[in-house]
């Protein structure tokens, strides 16, 4: 019986690691972050360069651990969720009840991008339709009951969170209805399956 982490060992493994890490939009960011560092050192001198990279490493140590943890209950939630059952409310058959619970689901998400984007990665593996997957980020975006309360209430008050979210409610299904109808192909990395212009799902050939 294999081990658990017998895949480490695995070189198509590494390879197919370093190449979605480390591909063109890695060097991309890495190229333009090169650049605008090398025009703060030339305009500002090269305190302030030392200042703002030590600032962002300090950034870098305080989001890891969780990006780690966002990312670690993803992967258990991908193995939890039962495909079919996520395939059947959020998926190309679900109608408005899809958007309606891809709504509910992204403002009671809780967490900031790093937890956001991995539990909808999770939700497009698991077989959801693009208008659920556009309305579930969009009201984790505007809808967010963590944004209202720690946010809205306490610096706009009640009455002004109150309206923004009456104002925005409507918005996610919206932009799902929009997503379902656009003629557009829509491919997921790593994801076999592509959508249609109808928003149902096909096989790549």
């Amino acid at each position: 019986m294999p081990a658990p982490l017998d895949f480490i060992h695995d070189p198509d493994w590494r390879r197919e690691l370093w190449r979605d890490g480390f591909g063109r939009g890695f060097w991309g960011f890495f190229a333009v972050a090169a650049l605008t560092g090398i025009v703060c050192w030339a305009i500002k001198g090269p305190e302030s360069f030392h200042t703002a990279l030590l600032q962002d490493a300090w950034l870098l140590v305080d989001l890891m651990p969780r990006v780690i943890l966002a990312l670690s209950i993803a992967a258990l939630i991908w193995f939890l969720l039962p495909r079919d059952r996520v395939s059947g409310l959020v998926g190309s058959e679900s109608g408005f009840r899809g958007l309606i619970i891809a709504t509910v689901a992204g403002a009671i998400t809780p967490g900031g991008p790093s937890s956001a984007y991995a539990l909808l990665a999770v939700l497009a593996a698991s077989g959801a339709d693009r208008g659920p997957l556009v309305a579930y980020i969009t009201s984790w975006a505007l809808l967010g009951l963590q944004r209202v309360l720690v946010w809205d209430v306490p610096f706009m008050g009640t009455e002004f969170a109150a309206f923004r979210l009456l104002v925005t409610l409507p918005l996610p299904v919206i932009a799902g209805l929009i997503a379902r109808k656009l003629p557009l192909t829509l491919t997921l990395p790593g994801d076999t399956r592509a959508t249609d212009d109808q928003g149902g799902d096909r096989s790549k050939g």
